[in-house]
């Protein structure tokens, strides 16, 4: 019996040795050394997430300690109530959240490019790293673009729009989310250009094809418009009208795009 037990516990110790063993033994997933296993793609992307809570943490902090010097840019002179303190506390912390993710936005999208780097083929890499600035540039004039247009049109509009027949008073919470709402979509939106030239460069998309389906990507966007924008006619051409430009600023693109790798083709058998 006593033996029994004793041979269990040699057979647990032994196996416990080898994942220590294992585990001290593994490397990092790299680009000169993409094979890795199950393990260490967690053990990385667990890391990953470590320095994203921590980097947007620290933003959140930041702004949360300094919130006065921001309230009067997201304000806009406006006047706004407050039905109690928790409202304080939650006007206070949706601010900082927002304010938090925009500023971590950068270093997070570096976090998750070196984790997803290693497991990326050449082409793919070599796109994302010639269009990233140009990815961060679209999402502040998304922002620029709700912020200093849509935001300010649409609050107006509202706003004269309920005068008319009541005592428009509006609270701190939710100015905040009227804001967050005629704003940050477009941080998104504006990304419309580098979704279509990723997909170019692919090659699951051309300029013939973008053509063909415009119709459909124009509705698809009045839809979205539908969902994101305030409830007015007004706003919503204001908002579906850069939309609309991006499109086709894409198919330009991609055509110039598809001319300049039929020059290159050419010359490239004319040398032959």
């Amino acid at each position: 019996m006593n033996k029994t037990k004793n041979t269990r516990k040699e057979t647990l110790n032994e196996v416990a040795k080898d994942g220590v063993e294992e585990t001290e033994a593994r490397h990092r997933v790299t680009v000169d050394t993409p094979d890795g296993t199950l393990v260490d793609h967690l053990d990385d992307l667990r890391g990953t997430l470590i320095k994203t809570i921590v980097t947007f943490v620290l933003f959140f902090m930041l702004i949360f300690l300094t919130i006065q010097y921001w309230f009067p840019y997201l304000t806009k002179g406006h006047e706004l109530i407050v039905r109690g303190p928790f409202e304080v506390i939650r006007f206070y912390v949706r601010t900082s959240g927002a304010l938090g993710i925009g500023l971590s936005l950068p270093f997070i999208c570096y976090f998750f490019w070196q984790f997803m780097r290693p497991g990326l083929v050449e082409k793919e890499t070599q796109f994302l790293k010639s269009y990233f600035p140009l990815m961060f540039l679209l999402f502040l004039a998304g922002l620029s673009f709700g912020y200093f247009v849509v935001h300010p049109v649409s609050y107006f509009f509202l706003i004269q729009m309920g005068e008319r027949n009541f005592d428009v008073l509006v609270t701190a919470d939710e100015y905040m989310s009227f804001l967050l709402l005629s704003t940050m979509p477009f941080g998104l939106i504006f990304q419309l250009p580098i979704v279509v030239l990723f997909l170019h460069h692919i090659e699951l998309l051309d300029s013939t094809l973008m053509r063909s389906i415009r119709k459909y990507v124009y509705f698809g966007l009045i839809v979205i418009t539908a969902l994101i924008a305030p409830p007015d006619f007004f706003t919503h051409i204001i908002t579906v009208t850069p939309m609309f430009i991006l499109y086709e600023i894409s198919i330009y693109i991609v055509k110039i795009r598809e001319r300049r790798a039929l020059k290159k083709a050419d010359a490239s058998q004319k040398s032959e």
